[in-house]
């Protein structure tokens, strides 16, 4: 199982997920998006509407359609109705459930930079888990660990 925690510097959260989104698609797989407030989901939706022109991000709110056939689920709660494998924390919330996953990505800003640290201390010894951490350096992401 991975998790990789991407630190939010420069852009928000439904400006990075695209690109994430669709190199997950790219493989074949689904993703299930994660985020409490109603607001965000909204904006991440958003964003992967406009990401790149001459792609379309196939997503919906979960229980707004047949969330089984979704390639992405947006939802509140950590819970693969679209069969997912691969899930993004979108709100700096760690949730356990995700070690049931194959692969998470954990999005922290400054504003939940503490629990990403707490998360990522109690993940580094944690058997079968790989955490690795990416930072934001103008356009690109770098991995630090």
């Amino acid at each position: 199982m991975q998790v990789d925690f991407y630190q939010l510097s420069r852009d928000p959260v439904d400006k990075v997920l695209p690109a994430i989104a669709a190199k997950v698609l790219a493989t074949g797989e689904r993703l299930l998006v994660v985020a409490a407030e109603a607001e965000r989901r909204e904006a991440i939706s958003q964003g992967l509407w406009r990401a790149d022109p001459a792609s379309f991000l196939a997503h919906a709110e979960a229980d707004e359609s047949n969330d089984a056939l979704q390639p992405i689920l947006l939802s509140e709660i950590c819970e693969p109705t679209n069969q997912a494998r691969f899930v993004a924390l979108a709100d700096g919330t760690w949730r356990e459930e995700v070690l049931g996953f194959d692969r998470a990505f954990y999005f922290f800003d400054h504003l939940t930079i503490d629990g990403a640290r707490q998360s990522w201390r109690a993940l580094r010894g944690r058997e079968g888990v790989e955490a690795r951490f990416f930072r934001q350096e103008g356009g690109k992401w770098l991995q630090d660990a």
